[in-house]
This record gives C-alpha cells, structure tokens and sequence, in this order.
C-alpha cells in the first residue's frame, strides 16, 4: 500500500541525553543533579510531543468503506481480441481494498461469455451487469476483417439486474426482447421502476425506456433510422441526451421535441448531464482529436472547458492488437456539479485533471515516466476519485483524495491483467 510521505524527523531533535542537555540550555555544561533531571524531564517531554505530532500527521485517513464494481480481465493471451474480451468479469472490491470478490461468476457458464460491471441501483443493493457472448466462428472473421460484425447468430448481450447480497441475477432485457444486443441498462433517476438501456435493431442503436420488470419497452426515437449511443437521463428524469451519428440531441423523457446542438464539429460523443441538470458534457471535435465541452440545457451556449493536448481519448485496455482501438476515456462531473474530471496528455504521459466551468484548470498528478491514466470516477461523497493507471505496463486501479492528492492502490494485478471501469456504489448497505 502506498502511505504519504513520512517527513524525517528534525535534524534539531536531540539523539543522547547530553545531546538533550545541551539542546535544551546551551553553554549549560555545569549542572546540579536536580536542575539536571529537570532538563532531561523537560527534554523528554519534547520529544514526545515531536513523536505524538509525527504520528497525527503521518496517520492514514480512513477510506471510503463503500464497494466498488469493476471489471478484470486478461490483456496478453494469443488469439486477438475474443480471447482476451472473454476473460472479462465482473467484481467487487471495498473501497479500502478488501473484500474483492467476482459477482454472479456462474453467468459465465459457457465458452466466449464474458461479464461486465455496468452501474449501480440508486439504494446501493442492485449491481448492472452485462453478459455477453461471442461465437468463435464470429470472432475469427472480425479479426480477419478487422471490424465488428453484429447477427444474431454470432452474438448475444443482455443486461441484468443482480441482487449484490443475495446474487440472484435477473434478465431484463430479454422480457419482451427487442434485440439480441442490449447494453448500457441504467436506472431512471428520479423513478427507480424505470430503466433505460440501447437496443441493437436493423443495424441501428437505438434508447429505450422500459419498466423495472423488462415490460413496456418504449423507443425514444422511433421515427429515426440514425445509430444513437451514449444515451443518458438528467438527474430529475425529465430530459434525455444522446449522441446519433456523432452529433449531440437533447430531448424530453418520451423522446419529444427533439434538439440537435450545433457544434459545428463532425465528431461529438457522450453526453452527461450536471448533477443540477443545467448543463451537458461532452467530447467535441474531431475523432482522436475531441476536447471536454458543456452545454446549456435547452442546446445554447456551447463553451470548450479544455484541451486534451493530442490525447486520443481512447485507453488500449489489451496487450495484443485491438481492431476497436481501445475504450473510450471520457470526462466525468464533479458531484457538486462545479467541475469536470478529465485526462490530458503531457508529455509521454497521460495524467489527470480537473477544471472548473470557468475554464481553470489544476492537474491532479504528475506521475513517472510511462504512466497512463483513464476513467476517473469521483465518490458520492466528492471526497475520493476512483481511477485506472498503466504502470509498468499494468493497469490498476487506485484512490486519491484531491484535497491533498494522497493515492492508495485497489488493485494489486500482475502483468497481463487488466482493473478497468470502476462504479462506486451510491450509498452503503448496513451489514
């Protein structure tokens, strides 16, 4: 475990009693016996002081004892991308670095199944998971090609709902099913008997609204036939944001009156609103080329935040070569809704920010030589930030208190193994 730094103690500090004596009086060589053990009692008590100070200074702070969910997997094996995909599951860790533990490892029953750790209920108790499946016969074609392939035949992903104490898992997305591939399940703020998810249809993604249960699917944007992704809720639960066909819509929570913001720029993605829904983040420019941006609510006043400084904005979560090119690292808010988490390049690394609306920015590290950060997550309490970093070609998971920029390691994996997309859990659950 990392600690902070331990100051050495003074040079000052007397190391004998006479070294003590003279510390205390200089020039004092002649003494009598009871002025002598008064100055040694004196010197005694000063150095217990400098210890007591030493040790209130030095003691660690307590972490956040909420859970994180994240996700594991290989990042070196032979055979491309599927053989290392595959790997991935879904796990559980304390925010103290205890308790890591692999949830519903039983959903990854089969070859070419993988899970993945996908968001939280608003009470803390219900985990998002995603279980996927890839032939093996699909696979190899994507990676002759190069490029996804996406039939039902070849694929399957559904979302569901896992009961973290009991691990009784739930399959929403396949009541009713709409699409063999539905991702990005989250609960509707404000009416948590609502979720959201985006469905894979006629080689269209596209949002839907649907009851806790998986009934009553709605499309939010039927009468589009464009590919919308990054699909997200406003805190209150009235206003909906998406991106489709790399440009940024705002709209009502039924999909009405539909606004597209102008940026003038060909390549806009992910969406998130402000925790007092007043504003949308975003990546804005080019691809590989895309800096954070807000917006207001109703589409105007568009306002870049920072500069990425040639940082591609996507994170390489394998060893082997990736025709996805990696996964994608985007800014996050603040949870007073003051500030934007992102992460820049400077010079040979890539390290993490923060900036205010107002366009100041602060950098949160200064890291060794080689070093990679991605998705930074503040805690509910604003206090910590939970955030991936490839040291020594390994990718970890680490906290930091930004107050004094103290880190501490999650995940302690080998080479060849890779912590990545870390959710905390909202709230605690009593034991």
């Amino acid at each position: 475990m990392l600690r902070p730094a331990k100051r050495p103690v003074d040079a000052h500090v007397p190391t004998d009693r006479r070294t003590a004596h003279m510390a205390c009086e200089p020039g004092s060589e002649h003494l009598t016996p009871l002025r002598s053990l008064r100055i040694r009692c004196i010197a005694v008590g000063c150095l217990w002081l400098l210890s007591l100070c030493h040790t209130t200074d030095s003691a660690e702070p307590p972490r956040p004892s909420l859970l994180i969910g994240y996700n594991e997997h290989r990042t070196n094996l032979p055979g491309g991308r599927h053989a290392n995909v595959s790997t991935n599951r879904a796990m559980l860790v304390k925010g103290d670095g205890s308790e890591r533990r692999p949830l519903v490892a039983d959903l990854a029953n089969e070859p070419g199944v993988s899970t993945q750790f996908a968001g939280w209920s608003p009470d803390g108790k219900t985990a998002v998971i995603g279980r996927g499946w890839e032939s093996l016969e699909n696979a190899k074609w994507e990676e002759e090609h190069k490029t996804f392939r996406f039939t039902p035949e070849g694929w399957r992903y559904d979302s569901y709902l896992v009961d973290v104490a009991t691990g009784k898992a739930e399959n929403v997305t396949a009541v009713e099913r709409v699409s063999f591939y539905n991702a990005g399940l989250f609960f509707w703020p404000n009416d948590p008997q609502q979720l959201g998810f985006t469905a894979l249809i006629g080689g269209n993604s596209q949002p839907f609204r649907m009851d806790r249960d998986g009934r009553n699917k709605v499309d939010l944007t039927k009468n589009s036939n464009g590919f919308a992704y990054g699909f997200s809720s406003s805190r209150d639960g009235s206003r909906i944001s998406y991106h489709e066909n790399y440009q940024i819509y705002l709209a009502d929570a039924d999909g009405s009156h539909r606004v597209k913001v102008e940026t003038g720029q060909p390549f806009n993605f992910a969406p998130a609103w402000s925790p007092d829904g007043q504003w949308v983040l975003f990546v804005s420019g080019e691809h590989y080329n895309c800096h954070p941006h807000i917006i207001r609510a109703d589409g105007t006043g568009l306002k870049k935040l920072a500069d990425r400084a040639g940082y591609r904005g996507v994170t390489e979560f394998l060893d082997v070569p990736d025709f996805h090119g990696g996964s994608s690292d985007t800014p996050v808010w603040s949870v007073d809704g003051q500030s934007v988490f992102y992460t820049a390049k400077v010079g040979n690394n890539v390290e993490l920010f923060r900036v205010t609306l107002a366009g100041v920015t602060e950098q949160l590290t200064k890291s060794a030589e080689g070093t990679l950060h991605y998705h930074p997550k503040p805690s509910p309490d604003g206090n910590w930030i939970v955030y991936g970093s490839k040291r020594n070609g390994v990718r970890n998971l680490f906290l930091m208190r930004p107050s004094d920029r103290t880190e501490y390691p999650l995940t302690d994996l080998p080479v060849g193994h890779a912590a990545m997309h870390a959710y905390w859990q909202p709230t605690a659950i009593p034991d």
